[in-house]
């Protein structure tokens, strides 16, 4: 019997459809993190220079200047986070660069109140202790999830795209009747991903290994799909492969189309 999977980096699709949905892992999460500091430091300074001139000037006193530094650091490391992120949509400069997203947990997209959470704690977790807290938090946390996501129910989700396979599978002309009324929704994203694999190296394997491990992942799929078409097993899978992502596609374009209309109506508000 095949050992249960894991399903907790799946979410289901209005269309039933599981998505995988992979984090960014732990070390490019802190990357990204160390981009970002980097620029509010980096904007902090820039004000620094800013008041030193304008004082020497003559045009900040004493008191002005404190007042003036206190702003500085609050556009800088509350302000300018939470706008950067709210006006990319979950983006910053350090997530474009290791190809992240901050979502929720569900995969939707956030807004406001998400990034006023994590701005104002990320002052705690990141600035106050120099990333400690964030790194403890993120260490111990499936989805390498800072204090900051955990309050406000978000994660950093990976959205760069990766390469395409140069050999796509297409829909098998005998199948053409029974993908009109197949189901492969339940079909768990581990398994896919297995079959997918042995799809690619199936033509570098043994004949006899290859029609074995085809039964195999077949006996397996079969829970999850229904019906299951009178065809040999590897054509099956193949089958099975395509019609899943056409599927995953579909229902992705919708929780994008779904994401537009929704920032559209915060905007709008």
């Amino acid at each position: 019997m095949s050992a249960p999977l894991d399903t907790s980096d799946e979410v289901l699709s209005g269309e039933a459809v599981a998505i995988d949905v992979q984090p960014v892992g732990f070390l490019l999460r802190a990357l990204g993190a160390i981009i970002d500091m980097l620029l509010s430091f980096a904007v902090f300074i820039l004000w620094i220079f800013v008041q030193i001139w304008l004082s020497e000037a003559g045009l900040l006193d004493e008191a002005t200047g404190r007042i003036a530094t206190v702003v500085s650091i609050v556009v800088s490391f509350v302000v300018l986070p939470i706008t950067i992120e709210v006006l990319m949509k979950g983006r910053s400069l350090g997530k474009l660069a290791v190809g992240g997203r901050i979502v929720r947990i569900d995969g939707g997209a956030t807004g406001f109140r998400h990034a006023f959470i994590r701005g104002l704690l990320g002052v705690l977790e990141i600035y106050m202790t120099l990333g400690g807290i964030a790194v403890l938090a993120g260490a111990f946390s499936s989805r390498s999830q800072r204090l900051g996501d955990m309050v406000a129910g978000t994660y950093s989700q990976r959205v760069r795209a990766p390469r395409l396979t140069p050999n796509v599978p297409v829909m098998p002309p005998a199948l053409a009747g029974w993908a009109q009324i197949a189901d492969v929704a339940r079909l768990p994203d581990r398994l896919a991903r297995r079959i997918s694999q042995f799809l690619q190296s199936a033509p570098r394997m043994v004949p006899a290994a290859r029609a074995r491990v085809a039964q195999d992942l077949l006996t397996d799929a079969a829970p999850f799909v229904s019906p299951i078409p009178p065809a040999p097993p590897e054509l099956v899978l193949v089958g099975i492969t395509v019609l899943r992502r056409e599927r995953e596609r579909r229902a992705l374009q919708n929780a994008d189309a779904r994401a537009e209309r929704l920032t559209g109506r915060r905007v709008g508000i």
